[in-house]
């Protein structure tokens, strides 16, 4: 039987964006080319595939139980082709969509664009939430080319890089009225606190490490990112326990100031992941040793 293999790539953008005009937009054509595809998709696989309802298009049980081989199928002849093709960063043209957390976006991901803006200008990044579930990112189906954070219980079909590690700090405003040139212990347990909430299972992190040394610790108030933080902690007298690379940027702002935890809260992993398709891919290869020659840096310049 003949038939079209560009329609498979339809089938799967369309299986991760539940959205005609966001599939469209991932592949580079437009709406009607797209729908005109998924026409001819229904045909060939004698099903409607995708029912559109209020809040985007679902796939049908037909379309869930195919999309696992077709996924597979495509990886496998994506990844022979890609190994045989040389890669020039210089003159490199693409996008590649990318799932870090929070931590990682804040941190790493600046320091990334601008290497490569420097050393491949024609490469684009998009950026996917990391939430609850690797599957929900793209990495597992290898839609997504790497994701990014502590990853807890992957499957068998992604490769884990371990890219540095990060500690833990104490930041409060600059002219606290009972925190001077160190936090002790009971002054810790006695302020408010501002709490960052990662996602997820990486929810307890922080707490357990707490609970660990039997530190206690009076949360005023949770947020969902970073950027959050600091105009909080500057205008009350509150408290935030961050990684230490997120102090070190924070210590450029002369309304807060960066001290040590009242007790050693240990370390957590920052690593990389990414579908094993990818692993004798150019391109990607050449992206993954970027990445992890950033991070090296960035843990060199906390050490320093």
């Amino acid at each position: 039987m003949r038939y079209d293999l560009n329609l498979l790539p339809v089938f799967l953008a369309l299986m991760e964006e539940r959205s005609v005009t966001r599939a469209a937009e991932r592949l580079g054509i437009t709406q009607p080319a797209l729908s005109n595809a998924l026409t001819r998709l229904r045909a060939l696989l004698q099903d409607p595939l995708f029912i559109r309802e209020r809040y985007g298009m679902q796939p049908t049980p037909k379309a869930e139980e195919l999309a696992p081989a077709i996924a597979e199928a495509l990886a496998t002849l994506d990844g022979l082709v890609r190994g045989q093709q040389a890669f020039d960063p210089a003159s490199a043209q693409g996008l590649v969509t990318i799932a870090p957390n929070s931590y990682v976006e804040y941190v790493l991901v600046p320091a990334l664009v601008a290497r490569l803006r420097a050393l491949a200008p024609g490469i684009r990044l998009r950026l996917t939430p990391y939430g609850a579930d690797l599957a929900e990112t793209g990495v597992v189906s290898g839609a997504t080319a790497m994701v990014f954070g502590r990853i807890t219980d992957p499957p068998a079909n992604l490769v884990v890089q371990h890219l540095m590690d990060d500690g833990l700090a104490c930041v409060v405003r600059a002219d606290h009225p009972e925190v001077g040139a160190r936090i002790t212990r009971r002054q810790y347990e006695r302020l408010k606190h501002v709490n960052m909430l990662p996602p997820g299972r990486l929810r307890a992190g922080l707490f357990q490490k707490l609970e660990r040394v039997q530190l206690k610790r009076e949360v005023a108030v949770s947020v969902t990112h970073f950027l959050a933080i600091p105009e909080l902690v500057a205008v009350t007298d509150y408290c935030a326990t961050l990684p230490r690379q997120i102090c070190r940027r924070l210590a450029n702002d002369a309304r807060l100031k960066v001290l040590p935890a009242p007790v050693d809260l240990g370390s957590f992993p920052v690593q990389m992941a990414w579908h094993v398709r990818y692993r004798d891919d150019p391109a990607h290869r050449w992206l993954r040793e970027l990445v992890a020659e950033v991070a090296k840096e960035l843990a060199q310049g906390a050490a320093g």
